[in-house]
């Protein structure tokens, strides 16, 4: 390991190092405690005695190796204070640990499996250009194998059932939430205890390693959650770990989060090395496709608070590891969840940006929501709500997300956020995601919302599957699916997101009649979209430019989805003056693919049509006579 690098925040390797290391015989134990009297290993191979480590290189690391040591076998770092007082800790570069409440670290070989993923690996991109449609999903709670809050799947059970699933449903992408170890099964995985630990609940890192590797032979992609703000506070893991705050903040003011987790001290080169080397781990050896960054805010600015100032060496780290992980990795997805307007996130580091490939859009998705919130006959009053996120849109990459955050505490699922009765909240939600996914952006939805959820989500429980034997929801199931898949076929709707040419206003003044109407393009297609919010059918007159036709793809009010309408005629001709007349439900929406005007063949003068058939008749004569003389016309 580069020591220098390590102190100055400059590696990216340090788990290769650091923590358990197995050889072809035994295994090298080495931890960075420099606030340590002195520290000793115990575990299943010493019969948890003490065995002395030795400090080792400037005597801030301290290393023993043990022959009878095994993968699976588990281990604790005993660490002792001056005044001989001592506290048993797992491993804060574990690559295992055991299910809570027990704390002990496990061995595991990282070189044991063998990805086949080659093909995927060589061909995936940043998707900048590409669908991106994004399934956001909690391990435990998309199924579960029985009724117990502790009941999972192991990764690679969860593989076949998950794949097929995301194939059908038009998803390319699937995002989990922090697998890293913690603790509290309600924090979800973002206050961890092994940030270098795939969480013991499904299973082990192997397991973990074939769950992507299956996926990636199914052209789908995987991103994980990961949290470089903070982390648990649990005396066994990595608060205090030498008996000092070796990864915390000293000063309570500034080191403890809104969460009461403890804040990661970013100033410091040891801290930003763990990191760094945590984030490049799940890139490297699980073949991860992307990141997604959570709580950012709460690194750009002291405490999240824009009022406190920015915190520069937290946002020195930011940029330092985005671009270190991204000349290791060019085509993985970094992203970030910042809800503030700091500007340049989605710049490269060498612009003077963050360096990350995209902006979680929180404006957008909150003004959105809003507007749905909000009963038909003041939506006029809030019109704008929904043309605002284009006015500054092209500043940063964003992606659009329906999180898990905004159906849990509360906040009440997206299908329930929809105004109006129950029957109402159905055409509405279908309208809103059509809307979605005709906005520029990437796209995320969390696990549940496809089936029109009614019940917050609680990783305890898994999704309401059984919802589905209503027909209303059955349909609505069928509409998003429909609709991802439409998305993933149709270039206009994802070539050009971050590109001014791939999207237009066709209509966005139509306040009193809460009427939108947009078109996407791409090199080789356009679509036009078309939006009805209000809740009264309205006639309208759409003029796309240079449009001959209009062939309708997808409609939210069409009857297959629980709609009222049945679109006989899918291909429309304009008017005299070009526009195209159309009768608009409520609460709708539809996409037309504009269309090349049929081809005729090419017009000939009248002499050339008489010979033609002068010649035909010659052909079809017994006695041939002289042809009639062709006179002009």
């Amino acid at each position: 390991m580069d020591f220098y690098g390590f102190y100055t925040g400059k590696i990216f390797d340090a788990y290769q190092y650091l923590g358990a290391q197995t050889e072809a015989v035994g295994v090298t134990f080495r931890t960075f405690a420099p606030g340590a009297a002195r520290v000793a290993l115990i575990g299943e191979f010493n019969c948890w005695q003490e065995s002395p480590m030795n400090p080792v290189n400037d005597g801030n690391f301290w290393e023993c190796y043990v022959k009878d040591a095994v993968p699976g076998m588990m281990y604790k770092y005993r660490i002792y204070q001056g005044d001989n007082s001592f506290t048993d800790h797992c491993d804060p570069y574990g690559f295992g640990m055991e299910l809570r409440p027990n704390t002990a670290s496990i061995i595991r070989d990282m070189k044991r499996y063998s990805f086949s993923d080659s093909t995927w690996m060589n061909a995936r991109s940043d998707c900048t250009g590409k669908p991106l449609n994004i399934y956001e999903l909690h391990f435990g709670s998309f199924r579960k194998p029985g009724e117990a809050p502790d009941s999972w799947y192991r990764y690679e059970e969860l593989a076949e059932i998950l794949i097929p699933y995301l194939r059908k449903h038009g998803y390319n992408y699937l995002e989990l939430l922090p697998l890293s170890e913690h603790p509290c099964d309600e924090s979800w995985g973002y206050q961890s205890t092994g940030f270098f630990a795939p969480t013991s609940r499904y299973g082990t890192a192997d397991g973990l390693k074939a769950f992507v590797d299956c996926c990636h032979q199914n052209d789908i992609g995987v991103l994980m959650d990961f949290v470089p703000v903070h982390f648990a506070v649990d005396g066994f893991a990595l608060a205090r770990y030498d008996g000092t705050p070796l990864y915390e903040y000293p000063h309570t003011d500034v080191g403890v989060s809104e969460w009461g987790s403890h804040n990661f001290m970013h100033s410091r080169g040891e801290v930003r090395s763990f990191l760094q080397s945590a984030a490049n781990y799940w890139l490297t050896e699980y073949h991860m496709d992307g990141i997604r960054m959570d709580a950012i805010s709460r690194a750009i600015y002291w405490q999240g608070e824009p009022a406190r100032g920015v915190n520069h060496n937290a946002v020195d780290f930011l940029k330092y590891m985005n671009q270190g992980l991204k000349e290791r990795h060019p085509f993985a997805l970094l992203s970030a969840e910042d809800s503030t307007s700091f500007p340049n996130v989605t710049k490269p580091v060498s612009e003077g940006g963050l360096g990350f490939d995209y902006k979680w859009d929180m404006g957008w998705m909150n003004d959105t929501l809003d507007y749905f919130r909000t009963a038909p006959e003041y939506r006029s009053r809030d019109y704008h709500k929904l043309t605002f996120s284009m006015m500054y849109y092209y500043d940063e990459r964003f992606l659009l997300p329906l999180s898990h955050d905004e159906v849990v505490h509360g906040k009440a699922t997206i299908l329930q956020k929809m105004n109006g009765t129950y029957e109402e909240k159905f055409p509405q939600a279908r309208a809103f995601y059509l809307y979605m996914y005709a906005h520029p952006g990437k796209k995320l939805n969390f696990m549940g919302n496809e089936i029109g959820q009614l019940r917050e989500w609680d990783e305890k429980r898994e999704q309401d599957w059984d919802i589905l034997k209503y027909p209303i929801h059955d349909a609505f199931h069928r509409f998003l699916t429909d609709l991802n898949l439409l998305y993933l076929k149709h270039p206009a709707l994802s070539e050009k997101d971050y590109d001014r040419e791939g999207f237009r206003w066709l209509d966005c003044h139509q306040e009193e009649a809460c009427i939108y109407a947009l078109e996407r393009r791409s090199e080789k297609e356009r679509i036009a979209a078309v939006f009805n919010f209000s809740d009264r059918k309205q006639e309208y007159s759409l003029s796309v430019p240079d449009a001959p036709r209009l062939q309708v793809l997808i409609a939210s009010d069409m009857d297959v989805y629980g709609g009222t309408a049945h679109y006989e005629e899918k291909l429309l001709t304009p008017a005299q003056d070009g526009s195209f007349s159309l009768s608009l439900t409520p609460f709708s929406g539809v996409y037309y693919l504009v269309s090349e005007a049929p081809k005729e063949e090419p017009s000939r003068s009248r002499p050339e049509r008489e010979l033609r058939s002068f010649k035909n008749m010659k052909s079809i004569l017994k006695n041939e006579e002289p042809l009639p003389k062709i006179t002009s016309a």
